[in-house]
């Protein structure tokens, strides 16, 4: 008779077990294996059932390790500095410290619930004074390095969070924590110079085990473009405009040239023809954030009243300004070749400038209706005229470099890190600014330099952090000369703790390193790391970057800090990433108490494939819920029956073997569920029609979805009398030839054509399946002679006949 499995009762007496009686132990026979959560920020709004996805996935794949014989390290920790901590702590009106203490015990919670095997002893806070002493430690190693500097310059500002952003953290021109329109102010800002590592980040993407989308994302965010840098006279002037161009073959053609409104000759050019409407200009340019700069399809622009002269045919070019050109890309100048490049047609149309066409088809000028944008042959470009164009681009970058005009060159996309931010709730970065010695990194016997306890913490909105007004604490002595010196005020941003995160995990309470050596041989790098497609850019980039510092200072041993990647696909809710905002959020905590924690964890795989975003519906964990009863039943009818083994019973057996392992190494996860209702079907059948499951098919079930279902494997492997816990078992090998069929299904051709269908012995003598199949063809062929008979074993049957 059929029971409902009392999920309640059991799930929280195997928490409670497994509090005292932990399943991950380590032991000289087993091998480390670390897999690692991107973690979070702890919210105010807590987990719903899109967080789950993830930790439930990096859990199970945890405990599929375990019961390979693995000692797993599965980590937790707060990413709890930075913009979304401070601003959940405004918008309370509480302390972020406050607020950030309330909101990790509520995820603690939360996440206890999902039953993950996290070591918690091993858990890091980036808040904390003994972790963040060593996110200074890494920035006073970059300063030594010549790798963090300070400048001044228009960074992307957000006026709601009122702070300075990186590039990566503008989407779509606003502010990616708050939504708000970004615009631009001038502010000193301690940068960090990633780009000294562009080739290296970009080169070692090739042998990374990640999904190809991230590597395409970082490679493309890297931007490697080769080109030549060339330099134009000014009329009039002294100085020259530098220019970065991927098409030296078409500079016959560049017949004007436009500058960014940020780019440092624009006063000087400005004031000398003192043009104001180029004044106006900049001014409203730096009210736009890059991204609106780039993407607007109408292009606006501004006469400087100047020329340039094109080095090779010495032609007078005028110089614009326009806001489509960044001052951060390349040299913040381009020159301008309508004939065949799109947006300088379309410029060159809207303000009444030359096009030139120096590229054509057969070799022969046209009238160009639109940019000429395909290869071709080189004209009106002098001693270059009938020069295959795609040869011409190295011919021509040649020639500039022989006559010293012009050098060969690559550029990136990529620019250093913007890595103040003028808040309070962030690392403090360990500067003093001493009148006599500049800045100054902390002594490293001196750090951390502590936040300090403040009760107003809300941004000034001045481009100074709150830090700036507690004199006590910005008022110091110089580090190198004892005179008197005042603390760096700007903070750092959330990044600067998730850089490096995961290797603080394996040595926590380290007070004289990083990491101990010691331990990082035994740990890192991480080999499974698990987290949403979000990070591909910022997180990841970041990360690499730390990574490969670290190691050119001997702090690591390792260039890359993440061995595999999986990105797990959104949660969705009536079609929309789930958010308190939108309105359609899902708590775990009603469905957890309603159909169990092993039924959630189950459904969250089985929602989708785990690499795709999916859509929630509430339902769908209701035949999960059947299933887990299912599994349930087929164990308490089987348990005490002496059944002997069938070879239908091992040949489902280890069919599931080999489809959950096979599945599960592929991480389609959602599949593994679909294999596991599947046989659990087809024992449940063998065990009402063949009197019974036997105890070593039922063993092998309970294992294989102890990952999935850990509460109740481990009630049920107490149920069939085993001592200890499931996961100290061995994951279960297939075995080949008890997966073999022993007869199968072949179809009847009649010349070439189907026409009946026999079940065979997988052995069978051809003489046998032969006269089978002409008596399951007899009425067809009836009054013909069968003039070939053909039998290719497992492919083909086929009678050839003649009226």
């Amino acid at each position: 008779m059929s029971k409902l499995y009392n999920h309640k009762t059991i799930e929280n007496k195997w928490r409670k077990n497994w509090e005292t009686n932990p399943i991950n132990l380590p032991s000289e026979d087993k091998k480390n294996y670390y897999c690692l959560d991107m973690f979070p920020y702890p919210s105010g709004s807590g987990l719903h059932v899109g967080h789950w996805r993830g930790y439930v996935l990096s859990d199970v794949w945890s405990r599929y390790k375990i019961l390979q014989g693995y000692h797993v390290l599965h980590p937790m920790g707060w990413d709890a500095f930075g913009l979304p901590a401070e601003n959940y702590a405004i918008t309370m009106g509480v302390h972020p410290a406050k607020a950030t203490a309330e909101n990790v015990e509520n995820f603690k919670r939360q996440l206890k619930e999902i039953s993950a095997v996290y070591n918690w002893d091993n858990e890091v806070n980036t808040t904390d004074p003994n972790f963040y002493k060593w996110t200074q430690w890494i920035f006073v190693q970059m300063f030594k390095e010549g790798l963090a500097y300070e400048k001044e310059m228009p960074i992307n500002w957000c006026p709601s969070c009122k702070t300075g952003l990186a590039n990566e953290e503008v989407k779509d021109g606003k502010c990616d924590r708050c939504d708000s329109e970004v615009t631009k102010k001038n502010l000193r800002q301690w940068m960090l110079k990633i780009t000294a590592y562009a080739e290296r980040l970009l080169n070692d993407l090739d042998d990374l085990n990640w999904p190809s989308k991230v590597k395409k994302m970082q490679s493309d965010w890297i931007g490697k473009s080769y080109g030549a840098e060339v330099d134009f006279e000014v009329e009039g002037h002294d100085e020259k405009i530098k220019v970065f161009t991927t098409r030296p073959d078409t500079l016959y053609g560049a017949t004007f040239m436009v500058l960014a409104p940020e780019h440092e000759l624009v006063k000087t050019l400005a004031a000398d023809t003192h043009n104001h409407d180029v004044e106006a200009y900049v001014f409203n340019a730096s009210l736009k954030s890059s991204v609106d700069r780039l993407q607007e399809k109408e292009k606006t622009g501004v006469f400087t009243g100047n020329y340039a002269i094109n080095p090779l045919n010495k032609k007078k070019v005028p110089i614009w300004i326009s806001d489509y050109v960044l001052a951060d890309y390349g040299t913040g100048a381009i020159m301008c070749v309508p004939a065949h490049d799109e947006r300088d047609f379309a410029f060159a149309k809207k303000f009444d400038l030359p096009i030139v066409q120096v590229i054509a088809k057969d070799g022969i000028e046209v009238d160009l209706d639109e940019a000429y944008t395909e290869v071709g042959v080189m004209i009106n470009s002098d001693a270059f005229n009938g020069i295959p164009s795609d040869e011409a681009k190295e011919v021509v970058a040649n020639y500039l470099e022989e006559k010293k005009i012009g050098v060969k060159t690559t550029n990136y996309k990529l620019r250093d890190w913007v890595f103040s931010r003028q808040r309070y709730w962030g690392e403090p970065i360990p500067i003093v600014h001493c009148p006599n010695c500049g800045p100054v990194p902390v002594k490293e016997e001196d750090l951390p330099v502590t936040l300090p306890e403040v009760e107003s913490y809300e941004p000034t909105g001045t481009g100074e952090s709150p830090l700036a007004d507690i004199h006590e604490w910005v008022n110091t002595t110089c580090p190198e000369c004892g005179g008197p010196g005042k603390r760096e005020t700007n903070t750092m941003p959330q990044w600067a703790g998730s850089s490096w995160y995961f290797l603080r995990y394996v040595d926590v309470d380290n007070n004289d390193a990083l990491v101990s050596k010691e331990k990082m041989k035994a740990w890192l790098p991480v080999d499974m790391y698990v987290g949403g497609i979000e990070h591909a850019v910022l997180h990841l980039l970041y990360s690499r970057f730390y990574t490969k510092f670290l190691y050119d200072i001997g702090a690591v041993e390792f260039e890359e800090p993440f061995t595999q990647l999986f990105n797990q696909g959104m949660i969705c809710k009536n079609g929309a990433k789930m958010s308190k905002s939108k309105g359609n959020v899902v708590s775990p905590d009603d469905l957890v108490e309603n159909y169990g924690c092993d039924s959630l964890r189950i459904y969250e795989l089985f929602v989708g494939p785990p690499e795709l975003d999916s859509e929630w519906d509430d339902r769908g964990i209701e035949g999960v819920y059947r299933f887990i009863n299912k599994v349930w039943n087929l164990v308490m009818d089987n348990k005490d029956r002496k059944v002997k083994v069938t070879p239908e019973l091992e040949k489902i057996r280890h069919l599931l073997i080999h489809e959950v392992t096979h599945r599960m190494d592929s991480f389609h996860m959602n599949t593994v569920v679909s294999a596991f209702m599947e046989y659990t079907n087809s024992l449940i059948h063998q065990s009402k029609h063949n009197q019974g499951v036997d105890l070593d098919t039922l063993k092998t079930l309970i294992t294989l979805l102890a990952p999935f279902a850990p509460h109740m494997a481990e009630e049920l492997w107490e149920v069939i009398g085993e001592k200890g816990t499931v996961f100290e078992q061995t994951w279960p090998v297939a075995d080949p030839e008890k997966m073999k069929e022993d007869e199968i299904e072949m179809p009847v051709q009649v010349n070439g054509k189907v026409k009946a269908t026999i079940t065979i012995g997988v052995d069978e003598a051809k003489d046998s399946v032969l006269e089978k199949a002409k008596l399951a063809v007899e009425k067809v062929i009836h009054g013909q002679s069968v003039v070939k008979e053909i039998y290719v074993p497992g492919r083909i049957i086929n009678i050839v006949v003649k009226a």
